[in-house]
């Protein structure tokens, strides 16, 4: 089981419920093509094969543009990607959970590298923000679908 690296000079942990039901959560979530549709932090989006370990997708997100490649998927439940990106190595990790008809999407990253030693404070609160915008948006999207 891939985690995060949790040496890393940053580390956000971040959660929102989402009155959802668990298969358009993560539809909305694992569907990377479309993430521009509903996440206005992202710009562009695209899955390299098909949705599995070792694939890997490319997006742009605040000026960045990223490749990452998926690492660990357990469908409804668990995705995790990461990579380099301009100097930083970032892992996610996302998992889902239903219970009563709704979905706590819980989200992690670590980012770590010479960029991230030299700004720790500004690139933690960059992605804080960044996550935080990413659970709204999802969670936006999924219950307005309802």
């Amino acid at each position: 089981m891939f985690t995060i690296d949790e040496t890393a000079p940053v580390v956000v942990r971040l959660s929102t419920t989402i009155d959802a039901p668990l298969d358009r959560v993560w539809a909305l979530h694992t569907d990377i093509d479309a993430w521009p549709s509903w996440n206005a932090d992202v710009d562009q989006a695209t899955l390299n094969g098909p949705l599995l370990p070792g694939t890997s997708f490319t997006w742009k997100t605040h000026g960045l543009d990223i490749t990452s490649t998926v690492r660990e998927l357990t469908p409804g439940a668990r995705i995790v990607w990461g990579g380099p990106a301009n100097g930083i190595e970032g892992v996610h990790v996302w998992t889902f959970e239903q219970a009563d008809g709704q979905v706590t999407v819980h989200t992690e990253e670590s980012w770590s590298g010479a960029p991230v030693e030299a700004a720790v404070t500004e690139l933690g609160q960059a992605l804080h923000n960044s996550l935080t915008a990413w659970l709204t948006a999802l969670k936006s999207r999924a219950e307005q679908a309802s």
